[in-house]
Formats: structure tokens, C-alpha cells, sequence
């Protein structure tokens, strides 16, 4: 697959980015923007992530799966691919702002070609102020956080060091009048350290997708309401379980049915589109 790119006019630029001081001039597109009344949350975190933070930034982005919500991302290594890949699972679109140009000689890092590809054929997108063979430098990351910052309602951050880089773009969201919201981190950690430094600063903490969902400005209820009337009363009972992505035994044990009955029950469900299997847990679409 070859990756299209096209230079957007002024009047194609998401109006969020007219908003933060000096905007990009130019700006480069490969892929779809969402629509502009989808809320775009930037998730970001360490290269050098933990199991734990990988876990809590999945689980969390699952749990946003079926609400008008895409991941913002810079499309690196660690918790930027994790994001980026759990939002595809969970059926949300995702944008990747590298800290390159978008041609896929210059694309970095190089070894995310093919999720960037992914990204796209997804219907995301990839988006760059820089030319596409502009190849990434020391200084273009940092930029590049402002394009992320200035997207979103928001910035999620996940595993920070107190040198992190992710810091940048907490700092910038807050010069933008954006929230910052933080996944607290092990206190024994010193990959946790800048994390909790916001936190204690006024931060928002974020301990699973209801937080989050609360923290965007939603009824967690909203978006389920249509999902519940097309249900029938055993199936209304499942999607009441799902507050969250259970797996599967989980599922069956809460229900105390038969084992067969209840993955026949699931089996109906996904066909009818109001619940996916994806990783191992259950959720709602």
C-alpha cells in the first residue's frame, strides 16, 4: 500500500490548531480527519514503558470503544504504538503526528511503516507540518508536541520520567488552555516520577476508561442507550456487564448459565454488532 499525501488549505486545517499560538503554516495529510465534533484525546508516554503501563493504556482506550472519541498519538515507539494500536482494536479512529515528514523514505521511525499504513487503511490518519522527505531531527519532536497538544481536548499522559519528553506535551496542553490527565504511577518508580509530579501539580488522575469518559464530559450511559433498545432482555443483561471489556469466563460466571448457552449468547451478540472479542476481552461496540 502507498500512502497518498495532500497539502490541506487554510480552510481544511482542524480548527482546534487556529486556536494555539503560531500554528502551522502548512500542514500535510495522509488518511481522513475525523469529523470535527469527534473529541481527540492525545495519549502519550515513555519509550521505555512497564507491563503496567502498557495494560493501563490499553484497558483504558478499550473501554472508550462505541463514543465519538479518536487517539492522537506521535506514532513512536512504546506507549505511542501501544495507543495507536489499541484504538484501532477498539474500533476508534487514531491520528499519528510523526516527528518527520509523511513519505515513507522519511516516515519515522522507520519500523512503524506499516502501522502508519495500518492507520490509514483504517480510515485514521497521519498529519505533518513538515514536507514529506522532511526526515525527523532533535528539534522536530518538540514541535511536533504542539500539533498534538493543540488537536486535542485533552492529553493522557502515561509513564512519565521527570526528563521525560512527554512532559513537553503536558506543558504545552496546559499553555493551550487543554486538560491533562495522568494514569498515576508507582511511587518506586522513576519512570513514574514526572507522572506523579503532575498530579500532585493539579492534574487529572485517570484509574480506568469511566474517568476518562467522565473526564471528556460524558454520561457513561449516553452512547449505550441505542445499543440497549435494539437488545433483548438477555443480551441488555450482557451489555450491562460490559461497563468495562470483561473476559469471557468472567462473562459466563456473572451470568450462572450454562457454559454453551452463554457463548452461543455472545456468539449472536458479536453478529449483530453490539459487542467484539478483541485481546482476549469482551466489549461493547
Amino acid at each position: 500500500m502507498t500512502i497518498t499525501i495532500q497539502k490541506l488549505t487554510n480552510n481544511q486545517f482542524p480548527s482546534a490548531l487556529l486556536e494555539i499560538p503560531e500554528p502551522p503554516k502548512t500542514l500535510h495529510l495522509a488518511g481522513i480527519l475525523p469529523p470535527e465534533d469527534t473529541i481527540l484525546l492525545t495519549v502519550v508516554g515513555s519509550r521505555k514503558y512497564t507491563s503496567y503501563g502498557k495494560m493501563a493504556c490499553e484497558k483504558i482506550i478499550q473501554g472508550l470503544s462505541g463514543y465519538p472519541i479518536a487517539i492522537v498519538s506521535g506514532l513512536a515507539l512504546g506507549i505511542d504504538t501501544i495507543a495507536h494500536r489499541a484504538a484501532i482494536e477498539a474500533g476508534l479512529k487514531t491520528i499519528a503526528v510523526p516527528g518527520s515528514g509523511l513519505g515513507e523514505q522519511a516516515l519515522y521511525p522507520a519500523s512503524n511503516k506499516t502501522l502508519a499504513k495500518e492507520i490509514v487503511a483504517d480510515g485514521g490518519a497521519l498529519l505533518s507540518e513538515f514536507p514529506p522527505d522532511f526526515r525527523a531531527t532533535q528539534w522536530s519532536f518538540p514541535q511536533r508536541n504542539r500539533i498534538m497538544a493543540g488537536l486535542s481536548r485533552g492529553v493522557l499522559i502515561i509513564e512519565a520520567s521527570e526528563q521525560s519528553g512527554t512532559l513537553i506535551t503536558a506543558r504545552l496542553a496546559l499553555d493551550y488552555n487543554r486538560d491533562v490527565y495522568v494514569v498515576p504511577g508507582s511511587i518506586f518508580s522513576d519512570g513514574t516520577r514526572g507522572s506523579n509530579a503532575l498530579i500532585k501539580g493539579g492534574a487529572t488522575p485517570i484509574t480506568s476508561s469511566a474517568d476518562m469518559l467522565v473526564a471528556l464530559g460524558f454520561e457513561t450511559t449516553q452512547y449505550n442507550s441505542t445499543a440497549k433498545e435494539n437488545a433483548n432482555p438477555e443480551e441488555a443483561l450482557v451489555l450491562e456487564l460490559l461497563r468495562e471489556p470483561l473476559p469471557r469466563d468472567t462473562i459466563i460466571q456473572a451470568l450462572n448459565r450454562p457454559t454453551h448457552e452463554i457463548n452461543m449468547l455472545l456468539s449472536v451478540m458479536e453478529l449483530k454488532g453490539l459487542i467484539k472479542e478483541r485481546l482476549g476481552s469482551i466489549y461493547k461496540t
